[in-house]
């Protein structure tokens, strides 16, 4: 089913004020806003530069940007193919609601089979209950057994040092 109201597009270097200006209030949204030190120029090195890291769809309804979704290529060993990984995806909270999420989940899924890839992945905050609740209408499902790790800032330089090896207990 289709929305005539609703249009996706691949974002380009234009609109880098819009895909900043999404992510921010998709921050405050999650209460992480002080953790966004992504800035335009940044951005348009990341997503137009030489090494293309990601990749930004634009949704729209009625011709006004209200939308993006993020992501990347990540790879399957067991599947022997590539993935999509999805960073972020936020719509403007007067237009959820409105079939932009389901349309965005639709593009990238016709993205994911153009590209041949296995599968598309996401993260959730456990306490975001909406959008859980719209994934699982999706038929999505939780990945039970698996705990997402991350190491940033100083572990990130330095993920050996004896404070992190301290931490370990090899029994």
């Amino acid at each position: 089913m289709t929305n005539p109201d609703i249009s996706i597009r691949f974002a380009t270097p234009s609109d880098i004020p819009l895909i900043l200006a999404l992510i921010c209030d998709l921050a405050k949204y999650e209460k992480l806003l002080d953790e966004v030190v992504a800035t335009e120029s940044i951005l348009e090195n990341s997503l137009f530069g030489n090494r293309k890291t990601a990749e930004v769809l634009i949704g729209s309804y009625k011709g006004q940007d209200i939308a993006y979704v993020l992501f990347f290529h990540n790879f399957s060993t067991f599947l022997g193919k590539p993935g999509i990984y999805i960073e972020d995806m936020y719509v403007k909270k007067a237009f959820r609601g409105k079939g932009m999420g389901k349309a965005m989940f639709s593009r990238l899924a016709g993205i994911v089979k153009e590209r041949n890839c296995g599968r598309l992945e996401w993260a959730v905050l456990d306490w975001n209950r909406p959008a859980i609740q719209f994934y699982e209408s999706l038929g999505a499902l939780p990945m039970n057994g698996w705990t997402v790790y991350r190491l940033t800032g100083k572990e990130l330089e330095n993920p050996g040092s004896e404070n992190a090896l301290q931490a370990l207990r090899f029994d």
